[in-house]
């Protein structure tokens, strides 16, 4: 399965608080000119557990 982009956001070292990971993606979607995109990953990011979040973000950045 291929990410929506090819946004890379670095999630290894840093903190694994949801809240974390939910900014970092959503912000580094925002700031690659995709707000509506950013929009629809917490949307979708958030209407499941931790692992449904971890998921729904490789679904849409390239997670390193």
């Amino acid at each position: 399965m291929f990410p929506k982009t090819n946004v890379k956001v670095k999630l290894v070292g840093k903190d694994g608080n949801a809240f974390a990971i939910l900014g970092a993606v959503s912000q580094a979607l925002k700031r690659s000119g995709n707000p509506e995109l950013a929009k629809e990953f917490l949307k979708e990011a958030m209407s499941g557990d931790y692992n449904h979040l971890l998921q729904t973000a490789m679904a849409y950045v390239v997670v390193s």
